[in-house]
Order: C-alpha cells, then sequence, then structure tokens
C-alpha cells in the first residue's frame, strides 16, 4: 500500500507532468494567418461550400480554391454536423484552408442532429459505419492528415473556457457571407452531405432564398421502377435511398420541395466516375503540386483499404462526390445532359422507406438532375485542375512548415501573411 501510495505522488507532481509544447520543439516556431490580397482582382460568382467532411470532400474543397477567383470566389464553408465524419475533423478543414492561404474563409458548424431532432435526440446517423475511434471516415482522415500543415485555427467545442475563439455557427457565417454580398450579387451552394444546413438556413431566414442564385445538390437517387438501388448499404431493407438524402430525410423534403433553383448531381451520375484507377491514372499524367500528391496518396489509401478491408468495401462512393464541384465549375465543358424531374422526398416514415426521391407528376416542385456526361473528359479536368501550379499551396505540407519553424523569419516568406 505504501508502495502505490508514493507511486501515485512518479506520477502527480507537476514536474512530472506531461507538458507538450509545439514552440519549444521548434524554435523559431510562430502562428501565421495566410490571406491573400484581393485588391484588383475581379471576383467570380460567390460560393459556399457545404460539406460533411468524408474524404472526397477535401478533394472538392482543395479543387475549389485551385478555381481561378474571377470564375468562383469561395465566401464560406459550412460542416454538417450529423454526417460521415466526427465534428473535431474540422481541424482538416482549417488545415486545408491553411495550405492553400485561405485563411479569410470562415468555417460553420452545423447541427449535430437531423432536423426535427432534439440534441441528443435520435437521428438516421447509426447507419454511418464505424471504425476503431468513432466514425470510420475520421479514422482515415485524422492519418493521412498530418501530412497537412497545421492551422493557427482550430476547432473548439462550445464547452471550451476559451469563447473569444469559439467555433461559428453555419447560420452565423451564412449571416456574415450575406452581409458582404455587393448590391445584386446572389450565392451560389454546393452540399455535399445531408442537407440539415440548408434547411435550417431557409427557416431561420426566411428572406434566404432571395439571395441564393442555385444550390448544386450531391446526392439523392431518383427512384425509377425496379432501376438502380441506392448506397444506404448498412440499412438492407431501404433498397432506393442514397445516404445524403437518409442522413436527414426531413431537411432534403425541405430543401428539395421547395422553390429554390436545384440542380441535383444523383447517385446516378456519381456511379459513372466511381474509378479509382481511372482517376489516378489521370493524376498520373499531370505535372506534380502539393494538391495532386495530397489527392493522389488520399485516393491511394482508400483503394488499398478497400481492396484488403471488408470494412472499407463502400469508400468508392467518395470518389463520386468530387463530381459536385467539377460540375459546378466546368459543367459545360463535361458534354452533359440534365433532364428536369417533377421529385418528392420520403421522410420521417419507416427506415426502409426514409430518404428515397420518387417521381411525382403532381409535384409543381421541379429539380435539374444530371443525367450523363463525359466521364473522361470529367478525369481529366479535375486532375488538370488539381496539377495547376496556379493559386497553388501557400505550405506544401507538414515537413516544410517544421523547416520553417526551425529557421528565423525572412522576407522569403509569403507576403499575404498576418501574424497572430
Amino acid at each position: 500500500r505504501e508502495f502505490f501510495k508514493s507511486f501515485l505522488e512518479v506520477l502527480n507532481l507537476p514536474r512530472q507532468s506531461g507538458r507538450f509544447n509545439i514552440s519549444t520543439q521548434f524554435p523559431f516556431y510562430r502562428e501565421v494567418l495566410y490571406k491573400p490580397d484581393f485588391m484588383n482582382v475581379s471576383r467570380g460568382k460567390p460560393v459556399i461550400f457545404d460539406m460533411d467532411m468524408s474524404p472526397g470532400d477535401f478533394i472538392s474543397l482543395i479543387y475549389l480554391l485551385k478555381t481561378p477567383r474571377e470564375v468562383i470566389d469561395v465566401k464560406g464553408v459550412l460542416v454538417n454536423g450529423n454526417g460521415w465524419a466526427n465534428i473535431a475533423t474540422i481541424d482538416v478543414v482549417y488545415d486545408i484552408l491553411h495550405m492553400m492561404g485561405r485563411d479569410d474563409i470562415p468555417v460553420g458548424l452545423g447541427n449535430t442532429t437531423a432536423l426535427g431532432n432534439p440534441t441528443l435526440g435520435c437521428n438516421n446517423a447509426y447507419a454511418i459505419p464505424l471504425g476503431s475511434g468513432g466514425f470510420i471516415d475520421s479514422d482515415t482522415l485524422y492519418g493521412l492528415a498530418r501530412l497537412l500543415p497545421i492551422s493557427p485555427r482550430r476547432y473548439t467545442p462550445e464547452s471550451s473556457d476559451d469563447p473569444e475563439h469559439r467555433q461559428p455557427s453555419a447560420f452565423e457565417v451564412w449571416q456574415c457571407v450575406r452581409k458582404q454580398l455587393d448590391p445584386g450579387d446572389k450565392i451560389t451552394l454546393l452540399t455535399s452531405g445531408p442537407l440539415t444546413n440548408l434547411a435550417n438556413i431557409s427557416l431561420s431566414d426566411r428572406d434566404a432564398s432571395s439571395v441564393i442564385e442555385r444550390v448544386y445538390v450531391v446526392g439523392g437517387l431518383i427512384r425509377h421502377e425496379g432501376h438502380e438501388k441506392g448506397n444506404v448499404f448498412t440499412v438492407p431493407t431501404n433498397r432506393y435511398a442514397e445516404f445524403n438524402m437518409f442522413l436527414d430525410p426531413l431537411a432534403a423534403k425541405t430543401v428539395l420541395e421547395s422553390n429554390l433553383n436545384i440542380t441535383l448531381i444523383p447517385l446516378t451520375a456519381q456511379r459513372k466516375v466511381a474509378s479509382f484507377g481511372s482517376v489516378l491514372e489521370a493524376l498520373k499524367q499531370t505535372q506534380q503540386t502539393p494538391e495532386s500528391k495530397f489527392a493522389q496518396e488520399l485516393f491511394s489509401l482508400l483503394k488499398e483499404l478497400q481492396s484488403r478491408e471488408k470494412l472499407y468495401h463502400h469508400v468508392d462512393i467518395f470518389l463520386g462526390e468530387v463530381l459536385g464541384a467539377v460540375y459546378m465549375v466546368q459543367g459545360s465543358d463535361l458534354k452533359s445532359t440534365v433532364m428536369p424531374k417533377r421529385i418528392s422526398v420520403v421522410a420521417n416514415t419507416t427506415r426502409s422507406a426514409d430518404g428515397q426521391i420518387v417521381i411525382s407528376n403532381q409535384s409543381s416542385n421541379l429539380v435539374h438532375a444530371l443525367s450523363d456526361f463525359d466521364g473522361d473528359i470529367y478525369y481529366n479536368r479535375l486532375a488538370n485542375s488539381l496539377a495547376n501550379k496556379k493559386q497553388s499551396a501557400i505550405v506544401a505540407n507538414f515537413e516544410e512548415q517544421k523547416a520553417i519553424w526551425s529557421r528565423p523569419p525572412d522576407n522569403s516568406e509569403p507576403k499575404h501573411t498576418k501574424f497572430l
């Protein structure tokens, strides 16, 4: 007993406590925010990217940040709290923005439960596969994310004792972006997860539709008699739903049956570009940038995991998510066909039916569904955009960042920096 008492007293002494401090590891550590100078630069259409932090979303984000600013102007990122990854994965979003020199872009966290559910209520998130540390795709991303430079901005829980750096909400970011619009400007949204954030914005800001030009929705499967099946593989009885719609069917119904101008990138279109081999081959044919290297490593990892681990059999579904970003920017170049559809969404019924999208000729709600495009052109456009040397990374990776922290600052560092 005396031994254990003494032992508990190697452990509780202050000098024995673990105090990892990155600033002591690197003699010239400094926290820097990279913010571009947009003076005398024409700006494209304002865009908000709403994602649930699945692997494909991060490639989509990089692609959008590399798109010429004269074409699109990324104003904000909204993170869905009831999607594929743990909300702390926001750190990866911040790291990618930092890597690309875009620490000016705000990131807003949405609700962690589906629309209409209480904070700790039941929702369909049980259908997301789990790994050893939570949602399986959080496990995958946390390991790979350490290839990225570390941003000074980090996810801060609401219960934190650091209110000054509190994580903004999705609605706060929406309000901020809206206030910054020039007269006559409208916002284009790209959603690549459950539609919880957009539904909550529409319900909280009754005038939101007046400043939304178009919404590109990645997700959904329009059910036809006996044809293609959905992808909610963890709920076998639901044969025709797609995950983004299933995870919050009421939000999907609220958005897709609204008066918003909606282009749907359905599962049928996404499956045309769900080939790891094709996208990796296209990336190999281009020059290498930090962005294309990250994409190649992410897709190679997912391909390997899918081939040898049953738990990862589903990961090719994330390849199709990137299609939404490319189509929004370069749709006219993909030889695409879009079909108008009158649809209705099944919501809050049973697990076997929730999230299904059906044709409803009586419906007044019309969406424009991407039905066909040239897949080869798509792969080449994506690879060439990621390999473009313009608007490339400010800090390529964590190794480069460590080198910066190991030497005193000089005039060779990026000009558009602001020291905290």
